[in-house]
């Protein structure tokens, strides 16, 4: 099962143990589960959910705020609100570290040991490559090839996060832009297969203006000869009727 099929349906799971919990306590234990669960990494479906939008008035606040920085956050932003948010169990500190590494790698493709060490709180190369490998590339979340020389990790694929605030208005600009940019490239191209087309019509029309004056020629070198060795052949007939004569 690919990853992507495997959201989905812990998706579903979560939404619906979240829209069936009758109480703050049972939601925020929904919650915990579901940013503890070692195969999650999409939020905001629960974050959406009326009733856990409706814990923002609520003591319970904390753990909505603490759903929103999983499907938003990174571990420094944990530490920096840690006062302000529910204690972490392993498993969450984990996934956040993990998500953090989804977070780096959706605007570079190459990210130095160091500083991935200091955005994770890790003390070591062996440290860190251990994480990326048994905790983010065998967890199928992010592919790539560690450079031990280069002291980097090379990402090819990264699996996404939930789109924060204001991004998805960035996203349909930038892909506005693309789209007028090819459309003008596109314009660009075709004016060049036209110029092409032209190009290739004025060849040939000169190609049978050559081959026309070559006709040409050829017909009027084939016309001297003729002439030629028809004033030859009356000249040789005239001679031999003079010495017959003689």
């Amino acid at each position: 099962m690919d990853i992507e099929q495997r959201q989905s349906e812990l998706i579903d799971h979560f939404v619906k143990q979240a829209t069936a919990a009758s109480n703050a306590p049972a939601l925020t234990s929904v919650i915990v589960d579901a940013t503890s669960h070692p195969l999650l990494f999409a939020f905001s479906e629960i974050l959406d959910l009326p009733n856990v939008v409706q814990l923002e008035a609520t003591d319970s606040k904390v753990y909505l705020d603490m759903l929103r920085l999983f499907a938003h956050g990174i571990w420094s932003d944990y530490k920096s609100n840690a006062e302000r948010l529910p204690q972490l169990v392993p498993d969450q500190i984990l996934k956040l570290k993990q998500l953090t590494v989804l977070t780096l790698a959706e605007t570079h493709k190459v990210l130095p040991y160091d500083q991935l060490m200091q955005e994770l709180d890790v003390t070591n190369v062996r440290e860190l490559e251990d994480f990326l490998i048994n905790e983010c590339m065998y967890a199928g979340i992010v592919r790539g090839k560690l450079d031990q020389l280069r002291r980097c990790l090379e990402v090819q694929f990264a699996a996404g996060r939930d789109l924060r605030p204001g991004q998805l208005g960035n996203m349909i600009q930038t892909l506005s832009n693309w789209l007028s940019t090819s459309e003008n490239m596109l314009v660009s191209i075709q004016d060049k297969i036209k110029w092409a087309d032209s190009m290739s019509e004025v060849d040939k029309k000169h190609r049978k203006d050559v081959e026309e004056k070559v006709d040409e020629v050829k017909k009027s070198l084939f016309k001297l000869h003729t002439v030629s060795r028809a004033t030859s052949t009356s000249e040789g007939m005239r001679r031999s009727a003079l010495n017959l004569v003689e």
